[in-house]
């Protein structure tokens, strides 16, 4: 008596795994994560009100877009002779490791902790500065002392002097389908 016949057994499975299905599809692109493990961390906290970055965080059906081509970015370096490992994003743990050391040793030279609200994110080699900086803060040769980094290829400057702007030059975690707005000359 406390067992189903055979197929109401199977109906059962049948609607639970179409449950199961059902509730994939549609949480497919709902979760944001961090699906390549890239390096993404806050550096400094001086100027407020910075909205915070969307760094590397990513639904699904966005992974899936962007896959062939990081496979094939990620590769090039090592099809032409540029990179020692096999994949540009196979750095990125170690240039996180030494962007640490980098910035506490130009820390004295360009006061930076003081004058902005920066988080980093890491992808092939590539330093992405995403944030705030103070008015009148000395970015050029922050930026440029950062991309003396050992292993790094290029630092791309997305902060803003004005964290209340309504056109910041990354996305938000607050508002993550806005897309950035784009800066003339960085």
């Amino acid at each position: 008596m406390g067992h189903l016949p055979l197929a109401a057994a199977a109906a059962a499975t049948a609607v639970a795994a179409a449950s199961v299905m059902c509730a994939t599809s549609v949480w497919a692109d709902g979760p944001r994560a961090n699906r390549g493990n890239d390096p993404f961390f806050q550096v400094s906290h001086a100027v407020s009100s910075c909205p915070a970055p969307l760094g590397p965080l990513q639904t699904e059906q966005e992974w899936l877009a962007d896959s062939h081509y990081r496979i094939e970015r990620g590769n090039s370096c090592w099809w032409e002779g540029r990179c020692r490992l096999s994949n540009s994003y196979l750095y990125d743990k170690e240039i996180q490791e030494a962007v640490k050391r980098r910035l506490a040793n130009i820390e004295p030279s360009t006061h930076w902790r003081e004058h902005t609200t920066l988080w980093l994110m890491l992808q092939r080699r590539f330093i992405y500065v995403q944030g705030c900086v103070a008015p009148g803060f000395d970015k050029q040769t922050f930026l440029s002392e950062l991309a003396k980094t050992a292993d790094v290829e290029r630092v791309l400057d997305e902060t803003t002097a004005d964290p209340a702007s309504d056109a910041l030059p990354y996305r938000t975690l607050d508002n993550p389908d806005k897309p950035a707005a784009l800066q003339d000359g960085g």
